[in-house]
């Protein structure tokens, strides 16, 4: 699931920049869903000391809140700022739950050439 996750934050950052609102909306959508799926189908993971029922809303709610916003006004520079705070509640999240060592950054290049982000 957090490989799809990292594939939607990729892409999210590619739509944004590219000014691509409605795929950004999309994206932010994708993410939401993903991690509802996470805390569904792993409510308790491994030997993570707190349900990630309740650390996923904790690192994850108000950065897409804040996504959802900037995307809906088409302010580039609100999103670069709720990007990076999404990005940095996800290494937040992975700190609490004991996998630290897996840090997301933003994208340096797309791998996915497949896809035009330009609206």
């Amino acid at each position: 699931m957090m490989s799809a996750t990292q594939m939607r934050h990729l892409k999210l950052w590619y739509a944004g920049r590219a000014r691509n609102w409605p795929l950004a909306d999309y994206e932010v959508d994708e993410l939401g869903e993903g991690f509802a799926d996470a805390m569904l189908f792993h409510p308790q993971h491994k030997s993570v000391p707190h349900p990630l029922t309740e650390l996923v809303p904790e690192f994850t709610a108000s950065p897409l809140a804040a996504l959802r916003d900037a995307i809906a006004r088409k302010n580039q520079g609100d999103f670069r700022r709720a990007y990076d705070a999404l990005t940095s509640g996800c290494n937040g999240c992975h700190e609490a739950s004991g996998f630290g060592f897996n840090v997301v950054v933003r994208p340096s290049h797309n791998p996915y050439s497949n896809q035009r982000y330009e609206p």
